[in-house]
């Protein structure tokens, strides 16, 4: 067959534009702005977000659980409120720690340590990842007692999709040791990693931070394991404690990236939670600075619309906590006799101060870390005096307030004149110093919680609220959420066989009488 010049034309011109086209083909096809991997860095900022009370869900387990089992805020309302306010299992809101950490925490980190353990240009990532790591598995068993620990988070990494659950002693055992390796092993002489969102790569402050850790790790088993405690607290004061506020573990917000439980508070739920009577009568009665920090009562609302800054008053002597053991029906039962009009009355959570949309959260602070050396001095586990212990204690949370908003910061004579008002007494030491930790730890429930269950203080009496589920004065941990039970059965019923029935009334490994 003849092939005319017009055929090799039209042939050239085909072949040239198929060339053509795929010239850059990989450079157009891949996408610039979505990337396809983070940087260690960057993903273990993200473990620490997800951590504190990543969303409104979470925020509301928190609110509806933790909170009201130690009687700092509390809702009269049920449905999906309901939890601690009842002393009620409410499947909707139990499983909620266990679901945020395992789905993004616990994942998170568990990359992170994959990807940094054999990179020496690493290792102060992948060190910091094993404390935060420390710190997450902490807030899980001290929720729910035995959980996965040594299986946890390899899913992706390793295929194992119905992890083990590891009995709580041996978990706490593996946090201490933990903690210890990966604060000694911190190494300063390493190029700061600046995008660090806790301390823009100070290493020093990552130090303490371990052993902070360490210490309130240690001081969690002070009634189970006291030979252990006190050798780990030791330890911790070895290796250098929080000195300051200015060491705080701190989240911090913006009025783009807010307080999740203030904006929670502040939006749908605003008019459902009010701060507990237990709490602002025990502030009220010592003449605590720190009430007008964090309370806020709406004198005279009749409903949620008369809630209004019109109404507004932190004045200490209007406040009125809500009364525990009742619903938003029976509670109309007591207006009268607590002084008020209404339910939307009492006192409520101040969202000027620690409750700004862009307040800081805080993980564990210098207060915190004070009060726990005042009882390890107690018990004659640190030198120095608990009276001193307590005292910075006490002030490093007073200070902290101005952390809050420049106006919640509580003047020195009045600082000075608490102080000289609550020393500490010998005799009631250890409750003492523990329910100064309980209003060291508010707004985190988590902590709030823990300590509680191990000091058995503050002497709290019991929600007498008449529908409660509960044998035990107080809820003690909670259940394994319902899609452990279908995906991970056995594993379950191992962890339950070892630990007691999967309900509120079980005490976990530490949590002992």
């Amino acid at each position: 067959m003849k092939v005319t010049s017009k055929y090799i034309l039209a042939l050239f011109l085909s072949l040239t534009l198929m060339t053509s086209c795929d010239e850059g083909f990989d450079e157009i096809n891949i996408n610039k702005v979505d990337p396809t991997s983070l940087a260690p860095s960057l993903i273990l900022n993200k473990a620490i977000i997800a951590t504190t009370y990543l969303d409104g869900v979470s925020t509301l387990g928190m609110l509806c659980y933790n909170f009201g089992i130690v009687q700092q805020v509390i809702t009269p309302y049920g449905s999906s409120l309901s939890g601690g306010n009842y002393n009620q299992l409410n499947n909707a809101n139990s499983p909620l720690v266990w679901v945020n950490f395992y789905r993004n925490v616990i994942k998170q980190l568990a990359a992170v340590v994959d990807q940094t353990k054999a990179d020496p240009l690493q290792s102060n990532i992948y060190h910091a990842a094993r404390i935060w790591r420390a710190y997450a598995f902490m807030i899980l068993t001290d929720t729910y007692g035995d959980v996965p620990y040594f299986e946890a988070g390899q899913g992706y990494i390793n295929e194992i999709i119905r992890p083990k659950y590891d009995a709580q002693e041996a978990i706490y055992k593996d946090i201490l040791k933990e903690l210890e390796e990966a604060s000694a092993a911190l190494d300063p002489a390493q190029a700061a990693v600046t995008t660090d969102i806790l301390y823009g790569g100070n290493v020093a402050r990552w130090k303490k931070l371990g052993y902070s850790l360490m210490l309130r790790a240690g001081m969690r088993l002070s009634k189970v394991d006291p030979a252990l405690a006190k050798t780990y607290v030791t330890k911790a004061v070895a290796g250098g404690l929080f000195e300051s506020n200015a060491d705080n573990s701190t989240i911090r917000h913006t009025s783009l990236y807010n307080n999740f439980i203030a904006n929670h508070l502040a939006a749908r739920e605003k008019t459902n939670f009010y701060l507990a009577a237990p709490f602002v009568n025990y502030l009220k009665e010592n003449n605590d600075p720190r009430l007008p920090v964090f309370a806020v009562r709406y004198v005279g609302a009749k409903g949620g619309p008369e809630q209004t800054s019109a109404r507004a008053s932190s004045d200490p002597k209007v406040q009125i906590g809500m009364p525990m053991g009742y619903n938003d029906v029976t509670i109309n039962s007591v207006l009268a006799a607590n002084g008020v009009v209404s339910l939307w009355d009492f006192t409520q959570i101040n969202l000027s101060t620690v409750l700004k949309l862009d307040a800081p959260e805080f993980h564990i602070t210098y207060a915190q870390v004070q009060l726990l050396l005042a009882e390890a001095a107690v018990r004659g586990w640190v030198s120095g005096t608990a009276a001193d212990y307590y005292a910075k204690g006490i002030r490093g949370n007073l200070e902290q307030m101005a952390l809050y908003d420049p106006a919640a910061t509580i003047r020195e004579d009045a600082i000075q004149a608490y102080l000289k008002a609550h020393p500490l007494d010998n005799a009631k030491a250890l409750e003492q110093i523990n329910t100064q930790y309980w209003v060291a730890t508010f707004l985190d429930g988590n902590e709030s919680w823990a300590n509680f269950r191990r000091s058995g203080f503050p002497a709290l009496k019991k929600n007498p609220y008449p529908g409660s589920e509960i044998k035990e004065d107080f809820i003690r941990r909670m259940p394994y959420p319902d899609s452990e039970i279908v995906v991970n059965l056995q594993n379950v019923n191992d962890a339950n066989a070892r630990q007691g029935p999967n309900d509120l009334n079980t005490r976990m490994w530490w949590d002992k009488k």
